[in-house]
């Protein structure tokens, strides 16, 4: 749960250089926003919305009743979550004052039991995983999904994306070594060849398909052997808040390979998607309403539209 403040003044009027480790302040803010996030279940949200059947795996406290009753009003499985006996479900608190400065606090609580979570029991009861997005979360619940995966010969997602400052070298390379699908915007792209050492080839011969967010440049598709694919993005109604658009994108994208189209179409339902989530303050308050065909058509064409609507005819897009 994200709870985000706002402060009228400035921190800097109230911080002086000379005692920064001395600082004991308050602020008075002047609004506060409760917002669920957490990048799987907004990723499951958005796959929820396209009419897939994610299921939401992670580790959470009992304050999670609520919020486990909104995702599975979406759609979304929340039956794989793990419930911590001790902590409290993982949460977000910033406070941003007038001139976007902001001060925040995360706390891990129960995300860090995540370690304990086996992907075999759910993939038992679930009949097969398709799929197996490891997103940012505990980093040792990160590497051993990870080489559970490889193991078990299940294809997954590297998606460490928010995890990427504080993990090391050897670390990426194994979270990444052997992916069906690495994602990442172009800044962690530039950190995953820092810190692992290897260039973009060495990456490729390592994953089977790059899939590159660039902001308002779009995204790209990287597949060895391949032209490299350039998808712009699909034009929002109105900029509002871009926290979630990436997660929207991720969602987009994956119910594309769940769809079975290409990757190109992949990317493009992505990128529609994450227009969705910019038009609006939270990142699982977008509706898709009756508009998402219309709109891939505007952005991408007919041909294109053509290709995805038999996936959307039931859903009333």
């Amino acid at each position: 749960m994200d709870h985000l403040m706002r402060f009228s003044g400035r921190f800097a009027e109230s911080l002086l250089t000379e005692q920064l480790d001395r600082v004991s302040l308050s602020f008075l803010v002047e609004d506060l926003q409760i917002r669920r996030g957490g990048v799987a279940p907004n990723i499951c949200f958005g796959l929820a919305a396209l009419g897939l059947d994610p299921l939401l795996v992670g580790s959470v406290g009992e304050d999670f009743g609520d919020y486990r009753a909104w995702l599975e009003r979406q759609g979304v499985q929340t039956w794989p979550v793990r419930v911590s006996e001790t902590q409290h479900t993982a949460r977000f608190t910033c406070t941003t004052d007038s001139v976007d400065a902001q001060i925040g606090s995360f706390y891990t609580g129960a995300m860090a039991e995540a370690r304990l979570i086996e992907l075999e029991p759910i993939a038992e009861r679930a009949g097969g995983l398709d799929l197996v997005v490891i997103s940012p979360n505990d980093p040792v619940a990160m590497l051993r999904h990870t080489d559970e995966c490889r193991s078990r010969r299940c294809n997954f997602v590297a998606d460490p994306s928010q995890q990427m400052a504080w993990l090391d070298g050897p670390d990426i390379k194994r979270l990444i070594d052997g992916a069906t699908y690495l994602f990442s915007n172009d800044y962690e792209d530039g950190l995953i060849t820092l810190k692992t050492g290897w260039s973009h080839e060495e990456i490729l011969e390592r994953v089977a398909v790059r899939v590159i967010t660039r902001g308002a440049k779009g995204s790209s598709v990287l597949i060895a052997g391949e032209p490299r694919l350039d998808i712009p993005i699909a034009r929002e109604v109105a900029r509002v808040d871009p926290t979630g658009v990436g997660d929207a994108f991720r969602a987009g994208f994956l119910a594309g390979l769940a769809w079975q189209v290409s990757p190109e179409r992949c990317a493009q339902v992505g990128s529609l998607l994450a227009s969705y989530a910019m038009e609006v303050v939270g990142t699982q308050e977008y509706r898709l309403g009756g508009t998402f065909l219309a709109r891939f058509e505007e952005a991408y064409g007919t041909e294109a539209a053509a290709e995805i609507a038999p996936h959307l005819c039931n859903l009333g897009l």
